[in-house]
Parts: structure tokens; sequence; C-alpha cells
């Protein structure tokens, strides 16, 4: 934009009518005074300039509030602008015209007039009050402005020398802000908020303001400049210093320390005895670090990246132990039961030693918390001789974390898979991927997808990290993961695994437990080994039933560490140590009894069955209440906060028992004048799963017949409307809740037979099981015979 000041028509009195022709400008101001080319191509644009020429050459000059907007209403405009003469016109080829304007006069918009072929406006000319320049107080401010503006310029801002000339020797204040407002590349907003500022002395405060403004900008940036500028010096002085170094040491014979160092990463490089592939790879970039300057900051890059591949155990592995009796010791010495875990790792080293190439197994240990997995993993490291890497996958997020980032990222690293190899310094660990089940995945990538690779043997032998680049072997790696639960677990990753199911310890296998590996270790943790102190079996047992409710270990190895402590704090008050805690001391140690498991009911009772459950912490015994009372007939109350899943199994039991009410004994009026309510105590935990279903079925009939059900028996089972029992999960856990409760009778559906195999010996042999494939078995079974009813 070109302005200037110009005295042409300054002298003219010319009378501005009051109604005009208007252009709205895009992304300009015009101040009074001010000469400036135009370009115009809008249509009504061109036709208030035709109309301008034609009549007195006057036309108003107004912004627009949004530059982007092609066609413009009344509310677009500001309503302040500037009459302006139209100087010259100039046609151009492609259909737009050039004007010349010189700004007159302020003039304010009282109406608009949108309906002709231009934009017209009936306007008020705004004249400049007449003010005493010769005042003390508008000398000093015209100078001051003066002042700033010569300082701008010199800071560096972009302002005519003639401009300079023109202010020096004007001495109005009102053209002054003019002159100034319009040479000084203001926003329109900022710019139209000095065009309708009337007084000439509070106009020439507002650009006096923005002057200042504009100096503490220009003097921070100039501050910046010359920061960088003695920053950059500073560098080519250390480089010409580096450089005379150089040639001294060259002189001397000294300092070739990049040869040196290129010398040592070929002789690492036949050290480590590469794969081809990245053996060509690696002499590619040692060639590259040679022709590089050493101080540059990709030839710190490039040292960081040959370190990792040279370091990396390409070739270097530990000798695994074959001798099977001697892994059966170590195993049998570090953890009690778990005989399939076991059985399936000496198959391994078996095969292992028939054969001498095989991939590494990848295992999948589900269970809940606290029952060894993850120590598990150690003891088989320790029984294979291998080394032992354990790296957590809960939370993790970024597929970066896996596969490592690029090189071209500052700060980029491999992944935690090679990082682990690297810091064990073997190619074939025992490496455990621990909380497998909660890997999460969000914008930066999907860590279970990159997983894959991992963990499928025919793809892991070539793995490619991002940051190497180059394939490196993960075959040899024997992998072991954990997870509490299987569902959220990819199908994709669980067709890849060997899953081994720990559902937990009973409470047998939790004595031995206790004596062999717990009791010892807190002694000698609780500085309570040398006073011979016993704990009884039924102390231990006492803790395990009333104290902890769960399938693992770590809440019982917490209270068992509470009683070492009570010990400790009497021996260090000098009081003598108990030789043998007994259950009835227990009580006085941990305080009352924490957890009351469901107990075998005293006698028969109508209505009331025992149902087994799975729970994270091992099983439960669910006893559920039917009731029938007075109603509309056919209405099914549930409560005790059940799930949508059993709630469909109450509703499919019931819709069985209508439809064998005959072969039940059951008369029809029951169903059109009774109701029935089926309740499951412990209200506020939330309750579901199909299992429930021949439990609810026989609580129905209970109650709907007036006989009771056998007190020790106890069920699981999906119903169907046919009255099928289908085969349920979790048997084992639920014949521990079933045994922990005293019931010596358990009723299973029949495809579920192949369970037993995982119960222990004793527990089969104390408790009956009944497997049935009929809902109306499970009743003869559960529901006291009429006659001992009465």
């Amino acid at each position: 934009m070109a302005t200037t000041e110009t005295n042409e028509i300054e002298d003219q009195e010319l009378q501005i009518p009051s109604a005009l022709p208007v252009m709205a400008l895009r992304d300009i101001v015009v101040f009074p005074y001010m000469i400036v080319p135009l370009y115009v191509s809008r249509e009504k644009s061109i036709k208030a300039v035709d109309h301008a020429l034609a009549e007195n050459r006057m036309i108003l000059l107004v912004s627009q509030r949004d530059a982007e907007k092609e066609t413009v209403e009344v509310d677009d405009i500001y309503d302040f602008g500037t009459v302006a003469m139209i100087m010259r016109m100039l046609k151009l080829p492609d259909g737009r015209i050039r004007v010349l304007v010189q700004g007159l006069s302020r003039a304010k918009i009282t109406q608009m007039d949108m309906d002709r072929e231009y934009i017209g406006a009936t306007i008020e000319v705004v004249t400049d009050v007449e003010v005493d320049r010769a005042a003390v107080n508008i000398v000093a401010l015209i100078r001051n402005v003066k002042a700033a503006l010569e300082k701008a310029s010199s800071l560096g801002k972009s302002i005519s020398p003639e401009i300079l000339v023109v202010v020096q020797n004007m001495e109005d204040p009102g053209r002054l802000a003019d002159l100034i407002a319009s040479n000084f590349e203001l926003k329109v907003q900022d710019a139209q908020e000095v065009l309708e500022i009337v007084a000439p002395l509070d106009r020439l405060r507002k650009v006096y303001s923005v002057l200042n403004r504009e100096i503490e900008l220009l003097t921070i940036q100039q501050q910046i400049s010359t920061q960088a500028k003695g920053e950059i010096d500073k560098v080519q002085r250390e480089y010409y210093m580096r450089q005379q170094l150089k040639a001294i040491q060259h002189e001397l014979g000294e300092g070739n320390e990049l040869a040196e160092e290129v010398a040592q990463y070929r002789e690492k490089v036949t050290k480590a005895k590469l794969p081809q592939t990245v053996e060509e790879e690696v002499e590619r970039q040692i060639k590259k670090l040679e022709r590089m300057h050493p101080d540059s900051a990709e030839t710190a890059t490039l040292r960081n990246y040959l370190d990792w591949i040279v370091d990396l155990p390409w070739s270097v592995q530990t000798e695994d132990n074959l001798e099977i009796p001697a892994a059966r010791k170590i195993l049998d010495e570090d953890h009690y039961g778990l005989e399939k875990v076991k059985e399936r790792i000496l198959e391994y080293l078996a095969v292992r030693k028939l054969k001498s190439k095989m991939k590494g197994p990848i295992l999948c240990f589900v269970g809940p918390p606290g029952v060894g997995k993850t120590s598990l993993g150690k003891s088989i490291a320790r029984a294979l001789g291998r080394k032992f890497i354990r790296m957590s996958l809960g939370g993790i997020r970024d597929e970066a974390e896996i596969r490592g980032h690029r090189r071209t990222y500052v700060g980029a690293m491999p992944g935690r898979i090679i990082q682990g190899i690297h810091t064990v310094g073997s190619n074939n660990p025992d490496f455990m991927l621990d909380e497998f089940d909660k890997i999460g995945a969000d914008f930066r990538g999907d860590p279970s997808s990159a997983l894959l690779e991992v963990l499928d043997p025919e793809q892991n032998h070539s793995f490619r990290d991002h940051y190497l680049g180059v394939p490196f072997d993960l075959s040899n790696v024997m992998f072991i993961t954990t997870a509490n639960l299987l569902d959220p677990i990819q199908p994709a990753f669980r067709d890849r695994m060997e899953v081994i199911g720990i559902s937990g310890y009973t409470e047998e296998e939790k004595v031995q437990i206790a004596y062999r590996h717990i009791i010892p270790k807190q002694l000698e943790e609780n500085g309570v080994t040398g006073y011979a102190l016993k704990i009884n079996k039924s102390a231990v047992r006492k803790v395990i039933s009333e104290y902890t409710r769960e399938a693992g270990l770590r809440n019982f190895e917490r209270e068992l560490a509470s009683v070492c402590r009570k010990v400790a704090t009497r021996v260090a008050e000098g009081k003598a140590p108990p030789k043998r805690i007994t259950a009835a001391a227990i009580e006085d140690i941990l305080g009352p009894p924490r957890i009351f498991h469901e107990r075998l009911m005293q006698k028969n009772r109508i209505g009331v069955a025992a149902g087994l459950a799975w729970t994270a912490a091992g099983g439960d015994v669910l006893f559920v209440e039917a009731t029938v009372m007075k109603g509309k007939g056919g209405g099914l109350t549930l409560t005790g906060q059940l799930g949508d899943v059993m709630k469909e199994s109450a509703q499919a039991a019931l819709s069985f028992i209508r439809t064998r009410s005959a072969e039940l004994g059951i008369a029809d009026e029951i169903f059109t004048a009774k109701d029935i309510h089926i309740h499951v105590p412990e209200g506020s935990i939330p309750k579901d799963g199909p299992s429930a279903g021949i439990t609810i079925a026989v609580a129905m009939v209970s109650a709907i017949t007036n006989r009771p059900i056998m007190r020790d028996v106890a069920m699981t089972g999906e119903i169907t409307l046919r009255g099928s029992v289908l085969p349920i999960g979790g048997v084992k856990e639920k014949v521990l809740a079933a045994r922990r409760a005293g019931i010596s009778r358990v009723i299973l559906p029949a495809e579920n037979r192949k369970d037993l195999e995982d119960i222990p010996p004793q527990i089969r042999k104390d408790v009956a099981f009944v497997f049935v494939e009929e809902v109306l078995s499970v009743i003869e079974e559960a529901i006291a015979p009429l006659a001992a009813a009465q």
C-alpha cells in the first residue's frame, strides 16, 4: 500500500453532499488527506465508482468487518468511513478498474440503501474540533509523538524518509495522528478505532500509545536478533578454534580420535558375529561415520546407534540345563502344586534334549492375583539355567514401546523388547510379559498389534525394531505371558499362545506352602528366626479361612507377617516370646475374624437352594431364596443386584416350570393367582452369569410345591427352555467353595465330568459328585422326597 500526503485539495472548500455511493474496502482503512490506489473488482463497487464519476467524483470509503466476505450487508461494514475524491480511473483488461483516491473528511453513516445497483448511504460529515496549537500540553504531546516515530524508525520500523520530513513540519494534532496511523501498517480494527476518534487530541494520544507499544516490540526484537547473532558468532569462533587445534594435532601426530573409534567399532563387529545382512548395514553406517565431522549432532546419533548394534547378543546365549531330574527338583523347591505347569516345562526340556534346534514355546499363565504367576516365570528360568527378564505391559499405549522409535526422532531408542535382550546379554532368555490383559491403545498406535510379530513363531525369527532397522532373531526366546482374565486378550494372541490356567490353591495347598515357604521367609524378614517359634496347623488354617478370602497368597502372607511382627514386638520390649502360636491365639493377635463364609444350613429349608459361583478370589457358595405369594399371577420379582444374564436365567427357569407343571405336580392355578419372588442375599454385591440357572429352578420348584431342599447339596449349571443342563466353567473353584462350606454333594452338568481331573484327590474323596443332563434330574436329587418332607 502506497500512501502520501498532499495539499492539492487541502485549501479548497468542497461541498460534500449528504448522499454518496459507498465502496466497501476489504483490508484497508483510508484516512482524510491520504492518497491511495485501489483495485476494484466487485460489481457493486464498480457501479459505485461509475456513479461517483458521473456526479461529483466523491465516494464514501468504508472498511468491512470481515475481509473474507464477498457480498456485504448493512451489518458487515463499519458505521464510520472517509469521504474521498476519485482523482484518476483506469480500466484493466481483466474487467477490474484501478482508481486513485484522496481522503477528504470523516463521515458517519446515518442510513444505508442496499437496493440499488450500488450501495448508497446518507451521511453526516464529521469535522475536526479546532484546538489551541500553542497550548503547552498539545506542543509537548506533538513533540513526544514525533520523537517516538523517529525512535521506531531507528529500531527498524519501515517508514519512508519523505513521511518523516512531512511529520517534522506538521503542527496540526489531528492531521499528524491521521498521517502516522495511515503509514504505520495498523490492523484494520486498530486503524478503525483511530478513525472513529473525532477529538484531535484524543486521536493523537491513541496514536502515541500505539507508537510506544511498537517501540517495546521492536526493542525486544532487536535484543533477540543481537543474542542470536552472538550465539552464531560463538559457534563460528569455536569451529575455527577446533580446526586450528586439529591442524596442530595433525602436525604433532596426535588426536586422530575418529579413526581410532572406527577401528574399535570394526573390531566389535568381528567379535559380535553379526548376521550377514546386519554386518553389511553396520559397515555402511561405519563408512558414513568416517566421512562425518566428529563434532556434529548427527555423528553423536550414529555413534549411539552403532553402540546398540554391536552390544546386542547376536550370537551369545546361555546353555540350557537339560537334566530333567535337576529341573524338577528346582521347580518343586520353588512352588508347591502347579503340576500342569511343571509338567509342560519338563516336556519342553525333554524335546529340547532330543532336538537341539527348536522354537521357544509361548506360554500364557492365566489366574487371579497372588497365585504365583510371576514367581513361576523366575523359577522356570532358574530350572532351565536361563537369564530372566520381566516387562510389565499394564497401561502401555504406545506402539513405540514395543517396536522402538525411528532414528529420525530426537532421543530415539529401541523398544523394550530389544532393551530387555540387551540388558540380559543373551539371545535366549526367559522373557516374561506381565499383565498381558491390561494392554491399552490410543492415537499413538496399538501395542497389541505390534506384539503379534513378537509372539508369532513364524515371524519372530526376523523381528524388526524401528530403531535398529535390521532383523533380530527372537525365536530362541522363551516368552511367558501372564494375565488375570482371558477374555480381554485378543483372539489372535490366544491362537498363538499355550494357555495354562492357574485357578488358585486349596486350603491344604496353602498350609503346605505356608510351612515350606511363607513362614520361614517371614520369620527371617522379621528377625525372629532364632526363637524357635512354631505356628500350629490349626492356627494357619484359621488365618486362611477366617482372615483371608483369595485364590492366591498375598493377603495370607501379610497376615502371617503380622503374626511375626507381633512376636518381634514382644521380643523388642524385653518380654519372652511365645513358643507356639495356636488357633486360639490368632484372634488375640489379628483381632476378630474378618471373613464369614457361607456355612451348611442346620436343616432342610423350603425355597432355599445352595448355588456355586466363581469369583476372582476363587469360588463361593451362593444361596438362592424363593417365595410364593398372592398376586395377580405370573409375576416374577428379582432382587439382590442381579445382572441381565442371571435375570434371563430366572425367566427361563420359570418358563420351564410352567411348561412342565404337570410332571412336577404343580397346579396351573398357582401361576394365575400367585407371584414369585427370587432373592440372592448380599445384595450390595453385583451378581451375574448363567450357571445359577438350575439353582433358581430348584428354589422355585421347592417354594411352589412346599417341599424342602436337601441341606447338604449344592449345584451349578446353565438351564435351557427345553430343560437341558449345559456345562459351565470354574468347576475347581466352585467345588473348593462347596467343600469349605461343609457340603457333601455337588450337582454338576454331565459335560463337566472331565473337569474332575483338576480337583485334588483328597477333595474328590470328601465330596460326592452327581452329574446330570436334565433339570428334572436335578430336582429329584436336590429336593427331598414328599414322604421325607411330610
